[in-house]
């Protein structure tokens, strides 16, 4: 999840020893006790106690302690920030966050055996994703786990492999009660329409990577067409444009979604409802000016990013801490994240692995990264904005009235700096 990555309620959880307590986060050491806090992605409560497991194993001569907090990650770099020194040794993070991070000093430069052992084994576009310019130099500060984009899944009961390559396609087949969803009020994904017409925004930074100014030509003629295609879309019952992660797993649950946008980490659930039904693929193209002379089908583009697992810079235990966050990512691990959730390995050996290239939804992603923009140098004001816009469509369709150049004028001015 940009996210991945939803905005949601934090629940703590501090794993001690084998048993799970609530406590709250306290001095790094205790006698010969190394005391570990790691904020990780909600859902990893499973791949989390086996890493804490395992690491234990490989480790039998030190004594860790482990405080674990299950969160969303779309606002880690804002907790972060907010007291740097006393939060987590380790957290996971996209890493469209790291220049924010990196800014703040709350990450770890990672080098010498630790950056060539990732170097040698990580994705090369992974490891991009982790390397940031300061100053003249390329440094890296995280260690990529997974890939981080989304796509579709959809009953094939009641879509074709032909049916899902447009939205035409996929609605001709839809109604009221059977509808396709996407979140079109969450900006990481209505971004797609807009990229799919090689729109976006240009930012600059100073030599600190604090952001110095904002460009966004979503305003542009061709972004009011594309608006008014999102806007169309709202506006079809056929279509759950208020949609989320919870939303979108209930209704394939209960059959009122045939057919959603969404992201690997949403799999396991899809999968357990649909059952022999179950089905994926890259995003499906939509219409533009439909209806006109104009009228072409416009292939979505999602963002393409990756998730980070970050050491905090003031980390007490920073060489625990590390070695920790490197156990988190390497090959081993990375397969029973895939086995537990079905996130892609960025290990280039796991990747490699029969189980991940026979899997659909392994496929399915690597078909729509074809299709992507990397999710680097992204403005921190995009996301409040478009979700705003996608807002003011859905309180649109109640008030009948949606003034869509004076809102996307009043979304792109707020994403400019």
């Amino acid at each position: 999840m940009r996210k991945t990555i939803k905005r949601t309620i934090t629940t703590l959880f501090a794993v001690v020893a084998s048993g799970t307590a609530l406590t709250a986060c306290a001095p790094k050491t205790d006698g010969d006790e190394i005391r570990l806090t790691v904020w990780v992605a909600e859902g990893d409560t499973s791949f989390m106690r086996w890493a804490q497991d395992e690491f234990r194993k490989a480790n039998p001569d030190k004594n860790y302690r482990f405080v674990v907090d299950y969160q969303g990650e779309n606002d880690i770099a804002t907790r972060i920030l907010n007291d740097v020194e006393n939060a987590a040794d380790v957290f996971s993070f996209p890493n469209d966050q790291i220049a924010k991070l990196v800014n703040g000093d709350a990450l770890s430069r990672l080098g010498g055996d630790v950056l060539s052992d990732l170097t040698s084994s990580i994705d090369a576009g992974a490891m991009e994703s982790a390397t940031v310019k300061v100053g003249e130099q390329n440094e890296t500060y995280g260690m990529p786990y997974t890939d981080n984009t989304f796509f579709m899944y959809y009953d094939k009961s009641v879509l074709t492999a032909d049916d899902v390559k447009s939205l035409d396609g996929i609605l001709a087949k839809c109604s009221k009660n059977k509808q396709f969803a996407m979140p079109l009020t969450d900006g990481w994904y209505s971004t797609s329409f807009y990229f799919g017409k090689n729109l976006g925004y240009e930012v600059t930074y100073d030599k600190d990577l604090a952001e110095t100014s904002i460009r966004c030509d979503f305003d542009n003629e061709v972004g009011k067409q594309v608006t008014n295609a999102i806007w169309s879309l709202v506006q079809d019952s056929r279509v759950k444009a208020d949609a989320n992660d919870s939303k979108i797993t209930a209704g394939f649950n209960d059959g009122s979604i045939v057919a959603g946008v969404t992201g690997i980490w949403n799999r396991t659930a899809i999968e357990s409802y649909l059952g022999d039904n179950f089905a994926v693929a890259k995003l499906p193209t939509y219409t533009l000016n439909k209806g006109t002379a104009n009228e072409e089908q416009v292939q979505l583009v999602s963002f393409a990013g990756y998730k980070l697992l970050g050491v905090n810079n003031y980390s007490k235990q920073k060489a625990e801490a590390i070695k920790f966050a490197r156990f988190y990512t390497n090959k081993q691990s990375q397969l029973k994240h895939f086995e537990l959730r079905g996130f892609v390995p960025t290990d280039t050996e796991a990747r490699k692995d029969e189980r991940v290239q026979t899997d659909a939804c392994a496929a399915a992603i690597t078909a729509q990264l074809a299709h992507s923009k990397a999710q680097k140098n992204v403005p921190s004001t995009l996301w409040v904005p478009m979700e705003g816009l996608g807002n003011a469509m859905l309180t649109g369709l109640t008030s009948g009235t949606f003034n869509l150049e004076e809102q996307l004028k009043a979304c792109v001015d707020a994403i400019e700096k």
